[in-house]
């Protein structure tokens, strides 16, 4: 049996290992997405910095993994057997629900999924002890409060309302503040961000660059001091003294300092706001690694030493040895650490899941008009209007000359943002020091503010206060943000049930269970990269569209949004083909598997097609307004032929399938030949459609039309002739029915294709 518990133990270490890997995947977004941002460096050299410091923040942390030992639950009150359930359905399913986050693109924390497990865990086996009539050493029976440690998870709560409310009200205050001194257009290394070139006084920037940077360098100081390596080796009882007693002189001349020393260096055209950022990056990094990830190896590590107490003290009785030896707290050996490191630092380097979750927050904090990764809803609508209407209220009382002076700081349309950047260096430096001052604020006054939490607020109270959140876009990112904020709710309650009801099973289930649960774990791991790979691929005017975004030009804005057009709806045409031969190949060999999917990813390629119009409209927006009125009408022509096409689709494929599934007659082989025949004329139509479309031009787009018009006409007659023999030979009326809508939309799907094309070469003039 205690060969069995082993496995247990090497399974959950196993299973660490991809938990720290899904681990840093998500809270990558903490420290990189300022600096990704504002493409304050290249994408290497932010990696290198933030790996840095993730392994710096892991090898120097003293271990301590109270959490996991006695943090949640009461061990001296558990079996052996009992913490090695717990600690498994703990792994297993944080595992799991990360990898979701992941996937998703959505940022979560990591503290809080593990703190609910434990929680979950404990309360299941806290459960069942209690029924079976568990008692204390004096004979008093047990209770849930003497089994665990509520608070805990409270203070998880606590800290979810706490980081939401003030990092967004703290970073569009402190932001709004810092862009009516800054503005859009400032001077910096001796180059300006003013689209027009315009130069500000060299003193006047150096001194507002160097005393920003000053305020911000002592702040991310006194936040590695407090937050970063607070539990490091480093920080000797001594120190930590020395620290507390001498806090504001440390902060007084910290600022004295770095700001004259900031504004000599931004004198000398030295890039000091860069600087700011990456040593942001890096500090968050290894406050990151040191406070939260070290977690993980909390659960793996503790079920090592239960097992160990257990052979050396257990006398073979997993359900009666009880597991005090966990109350004491214990030193992580510094070589499991150093392993811990490593394995952050390849994650963070490898992983494009987390590249994804930085995605997800720099997108939604960006300031340009762009791709909304999420759509509307109706609480994002009522927020919209509500706080639209009591900001118009607010501006009402404010004298016009304030108003204008405002209006004048905040003109976005100034700011020249570097290739591909979301946002300027000031914005990025606000989010990092704001965060970092933040939750070095809340641990020493024990307020309990997640990282993860204040990072993604703060970015999302900045871009509101740099009117970034457009009437246009207010909508979709407002959606987003709650969209995140509800996912972090819903990872401490899925986290709870999830682990509870494992635990149980695991409990019930003994080994068995705990090896079929090990198993599944592994395969959706599995099975969501495979799944991942698949989905992260570029769609068609990805790039395009990026370089849209970031043109300056009219005329290559034109002919780049062209070239987006063409792209997508050569893309959409190609589905259209292959969807049709699907469909229509499948109703007469009556296999109903290829229609189901069909129909499945005609519903994605609509959702697709919205996401494509939505972009399309932004690249015309930022077309010279009378080539925009012009190209107007017929862009929307051309999107709604399309979209008409996918209609045609669905309405062919939902009668053929359900004819098929009911497994009702098949249509004559004579009809069938014919029909084939006419088919394969039409996807010869599109297919030459299409080459068009890839080649961008319009050459033989009203030859094309003509001979769709011709065929239409053959399948009118055609139709006409199906009625006719339905009525004289008595055929069956349920299927001619479906074969006659397949005909009638073959039609349909004619008349768009040529509308398509009027409208492509009427855009292109």
């Amino acid at each position: 049996m205690d060969i069995f518990y082993l496995g247990i133990v090497i399974f959950i270490i196993v299973l660490a290992v991809f938990d720290l890997v899904v681990g840093v995947s998500n809270d990558a977004v903490n420290f990189l997405n300022s600096a990704i941002g504002a493409k304050v460096a290249r994408f290497r050299t932010i990696i290198a910095i933030a790996a840095v410091g993730v392994f710096a923040g892991a090898a120097l942390s003293n271990g301590m993994m109270d959490v996991a030992r006695h943090g949640i639950m009461t061990p001296q009150y558990f079996s052996f057997h009992d913490v090695m359930c717990v600690f498994l359905a703990v792994m297993v399913t944080d595992v799991i629900l990360l990898d979701i986050f992941n996937t998703l693109g959505m940022p979560t924390s990591t503290t809080v999924s593990m703190v609910f497990e434990l929680l979950g865990g404990a309360f299941a086996i806290a459960i069942i002890n209690i029924a079976a009539g568990g008692t204390m050493p004096d004979g008093t029976p047990l209770m849930l409060g003497d089994m665990l440690n509520t608070e805990k998870a409270l203070s998880v709560i606590l800290a979810i309302f706490l980081s939401v409310a003030l990092a967004f009200f703290f970073g569009m205050l402190v932001m709004w503040i810092a862009r009516l001194v800054f503005t859009f257009t400032y001077r910096i290394n001796g180059k300006t961000t003013a689209a027009d070139g315009s130069m500000g006084g060299l003193v006047s920037s150096s001194i507002k660059i160097g005393v920003f940077s000053g305020i911000a360098v002592t702040s991310i100081i006194w936040f590695l001091l407090i937050k970063g390596l607070k539990d490091s080796s480093l920080m000797t009882p001594e120190l930590k003294t020395f620290v507390n007693e001498n806090t504001w002189y440390i902060i007084g001349g910290g600022l004295l300092v770095f700001s004259v020393l900031m504004t000599f260096l931004s004198a000398l055209k030295v890039p000091v706001l860069k600087v700011v950022v990456l040593l942001g990056t890096f500090a968050l990094a290894m406050a990151f690694a040191g406070n939260d990830l070290v977690n993980f190896i909390g659960v793996p590590l503790t079920g090592l030493d239960a097992y160990n107490d257990y052979m050396a003290n257990g006398g073979g009785e997993p359900h009666a040895f009880l597991m005090g030896s966990l109350m004491k707290s214990a030193n992580t050996p510094l070589v499991f650490l150093i392993l811990a490191g490593v394995l952050m630092v390849l994650a963070l380097v490898f992983s494009k899941k987390a590249h994804n979750v930085v995605k997800t927050s720099v997108d939604l904090s960006r300031q340009d008009e762009g791709d909304e990764m999420f759509g509307s809803s109706a609480v994002a609508r009522v927020l919209v209007r509500t706080s639209t209407r009591m900001a118009n209220n607010v501006v009402s009382i404010v004298p016009q000359s304030a108003r204008r002076w405002i209006d004048s700081r905040f003109n976005p349309d100034e700011a020249f943002l570097p290739q591909g950047a979301a946002f300027d260096h000031i914005r990025a430096a606000v989010n990092l020091v704001l965060a970092g001052l933040l939750v070095a604020l809340g641990t020493s006054l024990k307020l309990p503010l997640s990282t993860t939490y204040v990072t993604f607020m703060v970015a999302m109270g900045t871009s509101l206060a740099d009117r970034a959140w457009s009437r246009e876009s207010a909508v979709f990112r407002i959606t987003g943000v709650m969209s995140v904020i509800g996912g972090w709710f819903i990872t401490a309650g899925v986290a709870f049930l999830a682990a509870y009801l494992i635990t149980n099973i695991m409990y019930f289930g003994s080994f068995v269970a705990m090896a079929i649960a090990v198993a599944i774990s592994i395969a959706l791991l599995i099975r969501s990269n495979m799944r991942y790979q698949e989905k992260k691929q570029e769609r068609p005017g990805d790039t395009t569209f990026r370089e849209m975004m970031h043109a300056h030009d009219s005329e290559e804005r034109f002919q780049l949004l062209t070239k987006h057009i063409s792209q997508c709806n050569s893309y959409n045409l190609s589905f259209v083909m292959e969807a049709y031969k699907t469909i229509t190949d499948s109703f007469f060999q009556e296999e109903y598997r290829p229609l189901k999917r069909v129909a499945g990813e005609t519903e994605e390629q609509r959702r697709q097609l919205k996401r494509q119009r939505r972009r399309e409209i932004i690249g015309l927006r930022r077309l010279d307004p009378i080539m925009a009125v012009e190209r107007n009408t017929w862009y929307f022509l051309m999107n709604n032929a399309v979209q008409q096409m996918f209609y045609c689709l669905k309405r062919i494929n939902d009668p053929c399938r359900e004819h098929v599934g009911n497994n009702f007659s098949p249509v004559d082989g004579e009809y069938v030949t014919s029909f084939i025949e006419m088919r394969n004329q039409i996807l010869s139509l599109f297919e030459r459609a299409n080459k068009l479309l890839i080649d961008n031009t319009t050459a033989d787009a009203e030859l094309i039309r003509t001979d769709a018009t011709s065929l239409q006409v053959v399948l009118s007659k055609y139709r006409k002739t199906i009625i006719d023999d339905i009525q004289k030979h008595q055929l069956n009326i349920e299927t001619m029915t479906v074969y006659l809508n397949i005909v009638q939309e073959s039609q349909e799907m004619l008349s768009a294709l040529r509308h398509m094309l009027r409208g492509f070469a009427k855009y292109k003039g």
